[in-house]
């Protein structure tokens, strides 16, 4: 219920955790899943103290139960150990404070956590976070790895030595995290959201060696899942041995079934490059050979033939026949001109004959009237009319004279 206050009429802290322990005992009695992180058993002492943990969200609460309800379970529980409480809230007002009231605990079984993780892995999976499509490949050679492992684990040895092995230039980026335990999975998760943050890394590796089902469980754990899917960068998981199969092992890019076989996934070996590129080489070499030596062959027959090897021998061959052609056209022409030359000699002497030039010079003459009509008829002049006489030395002039 709300409380009506205000700054002049403000509630003592008192009646304030008073009021919220009211509210918390109406909540009753709840079942509660955590991991145990601090567990406090005083010799004599009748209550037990102890963490619970959400390793998902980093969130904690105190937890005290009397030492018969422990000693039920005390010895399958331990630190780190995953169990289901069903406690009451309680608030402890002086200190505003608070925790849980355990009346039983009752450990996580193997099964009820297979059971548990298979249900989040249908979940997720109808998500679409294992999709085939989401994977990304990983680059060929990479540049800067990402290695998210225990310290000094030897997961961290096996990866780093095998990579440097196969390829020596190979740089790392290690981010020693917990790999178990209740701590494991907000590090882990802050690791490759590190280094996926770093433009210079090509892959990140997940890696951690073998375990139980509860050493492996930080890496099924949602959170961890959908910070991965969310990477831009390839993720690859090596998590325990080939038969271990955490959620982080369906959403990563690849899965390698050991650290080892995750420097081999990741990194090319030196060797078996040089080896292809040689091979590569030395293929590229043959055809190269074969291609000149088939283009040698085929100059070498062209170069065989009679035209290229005497190439003046078509040219000697024709030249008589073009003498002979070449003599033809000249006298064939010359004859043309000849009879040309009679035939224009024949036209001139026949105009000649029949030009009025020749008439004059034969004692003819031409008369003109004054109009430059030439006379034809003696009845076209009229007495004393005067005329052009035109003969053959030149013209003069003349006058009818009146015939009786």
């Amino acid at each position: 219920m709300a409380v009506n206050t205000s700054a002049d009429a403000p509630m003592p802290v008192g009646e304030v955790s008073r009021l919220i322990g009211g509210w918390i005992d109406r909540l009753g009695a709840v079942w509660v899943e955590g991991q145990i992180t601090q567990l406090s058993r005083r010799p004599g002492a009748g209550v037990v103290f102890l963490t619970l943990r959400d390793p998902s969200y980093d969130i904690s609460v105190s937890v005290t139960c009397y030492r018969q309800v422990f000693d039920a379970v005390s010895d399958v529980v331990g630190e780190g150990a995953r169990v289901v409480v069903l406690a009451k809230p309680e608030w402890y007002a002086p200190r505003g404070q608070l925790s849980l009231r355990a009346a039983e605990i009752r450990p996580v079984g193997v099964g009820e956590l297979l059971a548990r993780l298979e249900q989040l892995k249908k979940s997720l999976a109808a998500e679409g976070l294992f999709a085939p499509e989401r994977k990304k490949a990983l680059p060929f050679l990479p540049q800067l790895v990402g290695l998210v492992c225990g310290r000094a684990s030897a997961a961290e040895r096996d990866v780093l030595e095998n990579a440097r092995h196969r390829w020596p230039a190979v740089r790392f980026e290690v981010r020693n995290v917990p790999v178990q335990g209740v701590h494991a999975v907000p590090q882990v998760v802050q690791a490759v959201k590190e280094l996926d943050a770093l433009d210079e890394v090509d892959v990140i590796i997940v890696a951690r060696g073998g375990g139980s089902v509860e050493d492996l469980l930080p890496f099924s754990d949602e959170q961890l899942v959908r910070a991965v899917a969310a990477c831009r960068t390839p993720v690859v998981s090596a998590i325990g041995h080939e038969p271990d199969t955490p959620l982080l092992d369906y959403v990563a890019d690849l899965r390698a079934s050991t650290p080892t076989d995750a420097a081999k996934k990741v990194v090319p070996d030196v060797g078996e490059e040089y080896e292809r590129v040689r091979m590569l080489r030395d293929r590229a070499r043959r055809c190269v050979q074969g291609l000149v030596d088939r283009e040698e062959r085929g100059l070498a027959h062209a170069l065989a033939r009679p035209s290229m090897e005497d190439p003046h021998r078509m040219v000697d061959e024709r030249e008589d026949q073009v003498a002979s052609l070449l003599g033809r056209a000249r006298r064939t022409l010359g004859h043309l001109l000849d009879r040309a030359d009679s035939e224009l000699g024949h036209t001139h002497a026949r105009v000649v004959a029949l030009s009025p030039a020749a008439t004059l010079k034969r004692g003819y003459a031409v008369l003109q009237r004054a109009d430059g009509h030439v006379v034809r008829d003696p009845g076209e002049v009229a007495p004393q009319e005067a005329l052009r006489a035109r003969v053959a030395e030149g013209e003069f002039n003349v006058r009818v004279d009146v015939q009786e």
